[in-house]
């Protein structure tokens, strides 16, 4: 499971025109769901994102996480995260979940999220969506799942 994290001053999704999502301080998540994963994937990643030293604190260092400053999430599925470059000129896109694996997990990754206690808004799995984000520091980080186990 792959995630791109970004530090929001504020972030929304919409179709068509229509806000579906939409965040004030935060975190935006893009998330990209493997074949091979599982829960254990979706724990780490979550867990990992809940608790992220990315926000400063008075001393304007990065010490807080997006709990500490009360901060939402906007979470966005995007199995392009899944796309393998390194052959050719048009990514593979071979690894990634199918729909039948990968939304089951994307409600479960939202959930958790919730758990720790986080307001969190969404996407729609699969739509065509227009992403809107006001990056702050900019802070954006790269999280792979595999990289740990």
């Amino acid at each position: 499971m792959r995630a791109v994290v970004q530090r929001v001053k504020e972030s929304s999704v919409s179709i068509d025109g229509k806000i579906v999502g939409a965040i004030g301080r935060g975190v935006l998540v893009f998330l990209g769901i493997m074949e091979d994963d599982d829960e254990r994937d979706l724990d780490y990643l979550a867990e990992k994102i809940a608790h992220l030293r990315i926000f400063q604190d008075s001393e304007e260092k990065m010490n807080l996480s997006v709990q500490d400053v009360g901060g939402s999430a906007l979470i966005i599925s995007q199995f392009t995260l899944a796309g393998d470059c390194r052959k050719g000129r048009r990514p593979s896109y071979a690894s990634a979940a199918k729909p039948e694996k990968a939304v089951p997990l994307y409600e479960k990754f939202i959930k958790k999220i919730q758990h720790y206690g986080i307001n969190t808004q969404e996407g729609v799995f699969g739509a065509m969506m227009d992403v809107r984000l006001v990056n702050d520091g900019p802070v954006t980080l790269l999280i792979d799942s595999k990289k740990v186990f």
